[in-house]
């Protein structure tokens, strides 16, 4: 009954990630070439724009037909958020007043409220409540929030053979994550003035820019302080799920799918 709302959200999801390719002028993505480079730009805008129709007309194909324009609106909200965040994202690479609300409220809109949607958009499709299709958002919403905490902490503290990637990419990017504005916050003066001072640099060999900011980090206590943050914000999304009208052993697969992205080492 929901596999055709499954399917708009992830092909909705592979849309965001063929714009965002050329946003970054990434080269690749899961380890083959992303389309702008296997093709052209212009193909890569394209086949964008093409999934995102094919998205809707998957979401129409829902049997539970009374609540489509219901998940239509839900849809169209998830999409403008996301497309909100990733602007708050690249604008966020041009300026030095970004404050830990909007950094908070730029992954909200970026990544949790997909999260959330899918959820909702589920629910609907089998055609649950509206009371319970909210909790369920708001579920989704604030565990897709502690979930990109926990992939910065990551980014930043975890090992090339955790996260399949360069340590430390986040710092290396220049990057205003939660670790750096709490850093920036905190930071004594002789701490903050190094602190920018790295994250004004793009050395050819960045080892030492990477070491020298998570010491810092380290010193500050800001893994300690991020761990806390994921931690409360998904205690609080437990507390949505528990309210949802359904026998507990019926959320198990999601509290299994949530602590396996929290505990994750990659």
């Amino acid at each position: 009954m929901t596999l055709p709302v499954a399917q708009a959200v992830e092909v909705f999801h592979n849309f965001t990630l063929l714009h965002d390719d050329i946003m970054d002028e990434s080269d690749l993505r899961r380890g083959q070439l992303t389309v702008h480079k296997k093709w052209d730009v212009n193909t890569g805008i394209l086949s964008g724009d093409l999934m995102l129709i094919k998205a809707y007309e998957q979401l129409c194909l829902c049997p539970t037909a009374h609540r489509i324009p219901e998940m239509l609106c839900v849809f169209n909200e998830v999409a403008t958020g996301v497309c909100e965040g990733q602007q708050y994202d690249v604008d966020f690479e041009t300026r030095s007043d970004v404050s830990i609300q909007e950094y908070i409220r730029m992954i909200e809109l970026k990544t949790a409220v997909l999260l959330g949607g899918a959820l909702q958009l589920g629910a609907l499709a089998a055609d649950a409540p509206a009371e319970d299709a909210q909790h369920l958002y708001e579920f989704g919403r604030l565990t897709g929030i502690a979930f990109q905490l926990q992939d910065d902490l990551l980014d930043t503290f975890g090992t090339t053979e955790q996260i399949g990637k360069q340590v430390g990419n986040d710092i290396v990017r220049n990057k205003k994550t939660f670790l750096y504005l709490r850093a920036l916050e905190i930071a004594e003066t002789l701490q903050k003035e190094s602190l920018l001072g790295w994250f004004g640099l793009t050395p050819d060999n960045p080892t030492q820019k990477v070491a020298e900011v998570t010491g810092m980090m380290r010193e500050m206590g800001i893994p300690e302080e991020v761990a806390k943050l994921r931690d409360q914000y998904q205690l609080e999304a437990y507390e949505h799920l528990n309210a949802v009208q359904v026998k507990k052993e019926k959320k198990q697969a999601l509290i299994d799918l949530t602590e396996s992205l929290l505990l994750r080492s990659s």
